[in-house]
């Protein structure tokens, strides 16, 4: 038999650099280096302001995140399982917020149990429809976002729920965002800290957390082989529940009211840092550490871009879109070129 002559077009070319490209990716991702964007963004912001470095700036930065952080923690365990993403992520921040104010007479911590309970049940709805009945879970979490959305608005009429903060019980909500630990530390960083630290132990060093990374790498092979895929989906998602409502507490003791739009963007820009941290979209892989990476990215990202010129809030968005589509991008052709049949 005779060899073809034909050499590869361009087309082909290009296809293995960028597949050779996205073994680089995996390669650096995979070990946790997107900490070289972190430093790459701190030795930019440094260039551009002197004050970028001061460590009131840095620890605001850190709470400034925090929130985001709390947010992707969650939904790493969901991107794990290979379920992508919860989408109904804004509008259970904005139940649990909204349940907690109306609490608050009750008490602080009463109040902030009934958010975390709220964001408990719709995560175990949304565990049972994905996990157990096996739906799409882009296509149900948008479903019931846009379901959880209409019957809270209904339920308040659409319009804000304020804090009394000169009550006892309003006071101590507040401090939730702006309290601080030995006179330094912020109470949300400390959360976050804490979260991302339970996260990294149940994901690392539990049965569940081997279970949800088998469950995640293929699911039948996980199924065959006795794990309870099932149960192990479905508490992704009451896990992503109970992040998202704690997101949406904080994020209520800022504004200091419950709206139904206060989680709006959390779920896009959890996702990014999650990708970027080096958790694969197809799930099986990942870890915490680069998760808190992807979020200290986006976090710096949010310092970065407003001190370039000509950079507007318009110009930040299209970044952010453009860096989440690479990343994507990148992390398909990873996939693909590892002969994942699910990319």
């Amino acid at each position: 038999m005779s060899q073809s002559n034909e050499s590869p077009s361009g087309v082909t070319i290009f296809w293995q650099k960028c597949g050779r490209l996205a073994g680089y990716w995996r390669a650096v991702f995979g070990s946790g280096s997107v900490y070289l964007f972190v430093v790459s963004l701190l030795i930019l912001g440094r260039l551009i302001s002197p004050q970028f470095w001061s460590g009131e700036n840095l620890l605001q930065t850190v709470k400034d995140v925090s929130i985001l952080g709390v947010v992707a923690t969650g939904i790493a365990f969901i991107t794990l399982s290979g379920n992508f993403v919860d989408l109904s992520i804004p509008v259970i921040m904005a139940c649990a917020g909204i349940v907690a104010v109306y609490a608050l007479p009750l008490g602080a911590g009463v109040a902030m149990l009934a958010g975390m309970v709220t964001g408990c049940v719709m995560g175990c709805i949304n565990g049972l429809a994905v996990g157990y009945l096996r739906l799409n879970p882009i296509l149900w979490t948008l479903a019931a976002m846009s379901v959880m959305d209409g019957v809270t608005r209904w339920a308040y009429g659409g319009k804000w729920v304020y804090v009394r903060a000169d009550t006892a019980p309003g006071a101590a909500f507040s401090a939730l965002y702006r309290g601080s630990l030995f006179g330094f530390l912020p109470v949300t960083v400390a959360l976050f800290a804490l979260v991302a630290a339970a996260g990294h132990f149940l994901m690392r060093h539990t049965g569940y957390g081997r279970q949800l990374r088998m469950t995640g790498a293929s699911y039948e092979a996980a199924r065959l082989s006795g794990i309870p895929v099932r149960r192990a989906v479905m508490l992704s998602f009451v896990i992503s529940g109970l992040t998202a409502a704690l997101g949406g507490l904080i994020k209520t003791s800022f504004s200091m009211y419950g709206d139904v739009e206060i989680g709006l963007g959390y779920d896009f820009q959890a996702i990014t840092a999650v990708v970027l941290g080096g958790v694969t979209l197809a799930g099986g892989r990942g870890a915490m550490s680069g998760v808190v990476g992807g979020v200290l990215v986006m976090g710096l990202l949010g310092r970065v871009l407003p001190l370039i010129p000509h950079v507007g809030q318009d110009e930040q968005y299209a970044i952010r879109g453009a860096l989440f589509v690479a990343v994507v991008g990148l992390n398909l052709l990873t996939l693909r070129r590892a002969g994942r049949s699910d990319a």
